[in-house]
């Protein structure tokens, strides 16, 4: 198989690549697409593997993304959502399956609309396919899969680091500060008393204790493609509330609303040194391009994705609580993000293996199995509990 990776040279796309790179059949060939090519280079040189080739590509240019796809069994898709559909518009023209992400909810949406076209095409288009969405998902499908009725779904992440670092930058992220600068700004989606709404972005700041090693923490409320397609998947359980809160560290959290409160969110282009920029695209850039975090000694970080299913079984209430942990994986010098990137690559071979078999735009929690994924995933340090309490009582 023929697999490109677009965005494959940047955070998570890194991690996706090494992934396929340490699993993928000795047969498979491994793209890194990438608009910094030279960084695409450095990467692909990096894993000394002559399956593994860097691509130009520029995803603003549908002719230049197709020619990119040109013979790929897959492509996977992780540049800004903001691209999501002019991708799958390439996709399409390449006749390749397609994985992405996530569309942070309105995206998200409109991509569920291409669903006839990908089914005319025979081909797969598999939408939110990372940790949150993409883990949850499939944490919720395996709790309402052992419940009659659905009531609620609720998403908590959360995580401690306490790796100490040589050099650590003045605004740490291992994922697209574009994207968490729109997670603070834009309103959040819950699913409430069976209709859709939208509340004050960072709101529901409020503590939490998750198992440990995490403990307490202050998950807040931020759009998610989770709410967009959950009580869709799950209407004829009859599910009534889909919520999801995600918690960063508070010194995290300052500066962030700092920069957004200035305007550094801002999309709308403004005048600076003689040419037109989105402060947001500053932004990105420049905290993106900061060097990154030097560790001593091993990293001590650990991410919990906690699922809570509240439902009826047999005619009793009772709650599922869903947890993945996560650690990293040292031996392939990954982070916390094994469990953001490792899902796609899983998917892509899943699909090439014949596990997923959906065609049209489909999400995780109808078309993944939640069985095999789990297995795959174990194989990459990630660790699952499930928990079953009495009774609705259980705190979200």
């Amino acid at each position: 198989m023929k697999y490109v990776v677009l965005g494959g040279a940047g955070a998570i796309g890194s991690v996706i690549v090494k992934d396929m790179a340490e699993t993928c059949p000795p047969a498979d060939k491994i793209v890194i697409a990438d608009y910094d090519y030279a960084k695409a280079k450095a990467l692909a040189a990096s894993l000394r593997s002559p399956r593994v080739r860097a691509a130009p590509v520029n995803v603003r240019d549908k002719a230049s993304t197709t020619r990119a796809l040109r013979g790929a069994f897959a492509v996977i898709n992780s540049v800004p959502y903001e691209f999501n559909l002019s991708v799958m518009d390439a996709a399409l023209a390449a006749r390749a399956h397609y994985i992405d992400l996530g569309g942070l909810f309105h995206v998200a949406r409109k991509q569920l609309k291409l669903n006839r076209r990908f089914k005319a095409a025979g081909r797969t288009a598999l939408l939110c396919m990372g940790n949150a969405p993409g883990i949850t998902n499939l944490l919720a499908r395996d709790a309402a899969d052992r419940l009659d009725k659905v009531r609620e779904i609720h998403v908590r992440v959360g995580l401690v680091d306490q790796t100490r670092y040589r050099f650590k930058p003045p605004l740490k992220s291992a994922y697209s500060m574009k994207t968490i600068m729109e997670e603070f700004a834009y309103e959040p989606a819950v699913f409430t008393r069976g209709k859709f709404k939208f509340i004050e972005p960072m709101s529901g700041y409020e503590p939490y204790r998750f198992p440990a090693p995490v403990g307490l923490c202050r998950p807040m409320y931020t759009i998610h493609s989770e709410v967009a397609t959950l009580p869709l998947s799950f209407k004829r359980k009859g599910v009534r509330e889909v919520s999801f809160k995600i918690a960063f560290n508070p010194e995290f959290i300052d500066r962030v609303r700092f920069l957004r409160d200035v305007g550094m969110g801002s999309h709308v282009p403004i005048q600076a040194g003689g040419v037109k920029v989105r402060p947001i695209d500053v932004l990105d850039h420049v905290v993106m391009s900061q060097p990154a975090p030097r560790p001593i000694g091993k990293r001590k970080q650990h991410k919990i994705t906690r699922v809570i299913v509240k439902g009826t079984e047999d005619g009793k209430r009772v709650t599922w609580l869903m947890d993945s942990h996560t650690s990293g994986k040292p031996a392939w010098g990954i982070g916390l993000e094994i469990s953001v990137g490792s899902p796609l690559s899983i998917a892509a071979q899943m699909l090439a293996n014949g596990e997923i078999s959906a065609k049209g735009v489909v999400v995780p929690e109808l078309a993944v199995p939640p069985d095999i994924f789990f297995k795959y995933l174990r194989k990459r340090g990630v660790r699952f509990t499930a928990t079953r309490k009495r009774g609705w009582a259980f705190p979200t």
